[in-house]
């Protein structure tokens, strides 16, 4: 089975960073706890500064991490994920901020290569780091990691930034796509997503009503919305015909 498949089914469970009210978001351990209670897992990734893709949702390390902590780094504030190596990003904590177990920083090739594995599903999202590189690049990057790993049918790419979906798809056009939206849906939404060629649109539970999913699945895209913690809404969601939900609490 591949994730166009996977999304065929109904009522999709995915974990939004890993089973991040159990681990801390974004690790290994996350991902590890996410196992046989989710449909798929959704994962963070960005580019550190020599260009290796890490996994990580912050665009700072300060929240996630004990850089805070790390003498010989307290004049790189506000300590940015691409202004360090990935040399530098090994030799912090990723994890005893939230439970006091050390967790270190996990790659893209690690967390692909662990759902090849697992047989796991993962929504990559692309952070939007095209302040600091190149949209073609960082694109190129990652669809390389996928297909170095062989992982394009567990795959789905999704961004907030939009210009690197259609990248996505012309560098291979087998891997989905999803597009990410906050705040309010954009003009001519069934129009506008053709133009991206997503399969899917993932937009967050504030905006998200019955009449856009109706059309939504209607024009034949697969509808997932963040972040849904409460049941009720769950299953209303579900009602109206959304394939999916991310949440941060895992049954």
């Amino acid at each position: 089975m591949n994730f166009l498949e996977l999304l065929k089914k109904p009522n999709l469970i995915a974990a939004h960073r890993g089973s991040r009210s159990q681990k801390p978001e974004n690790t290994l351990s996350a991902l590890t706890s996410s196992i046989g209670k989710c449909d798929f897992i959704e994962i963070d990734v960005q580019l550190t500064k020599d260009l290796v893709p890490v996994i990580i949702h912050d665009d700072t390390l300060g929240r996630t991490s004990d850089v805070s902590k790390i003498g010989r780094f307290k004049d790189r504030t506000p300590w940015g994920v691409s202004d360090f190596t990935l040399e530098e990003l090994q030799s912090l904590d990723f994890g005893s901020w939230f439970d006091h177990k050390y967790e270190p920083i996990l790659t893209l090739v690690k967390a692909l290569l662990f759902a090849k594995e697992q047989h796991l599903f993962l929504n990559v999202e692309i952070k939007d780091v095209s302040s600091t590189f190149a949209d073609e690049m960082v694109v190129q990057i990652i669809i390389d990691m996928i297909k170095k790993t062989q992982t394009e049918h567990l795959v789905l790419l999704s961004s907030f930034y939009h210009h690197y979906l259609p990248m996505c798809k012309k560098l291979s056009s087998e891997i989905p796509t999803a597009a990410l939206q906050m705040y309010k849906h954009p003009n001519k939404l069934i129009d506008y997503l053709h133009t991206l060629q997503v399969n899917a649109y993932h937009p967050e539970d504030k905006i998200t009503n019955q009449k856009t999913v109706s059309s939504l699945r209607e024009a034949g895209f697969f509808v997932n919305v963040f972040t849904v913690n409460k049941t009720k809404r769950q299953k209303e969601l579900f009602d109206w015909g959304v394939n999916g939900i991310f949440t941060d609490f895992l049954a």
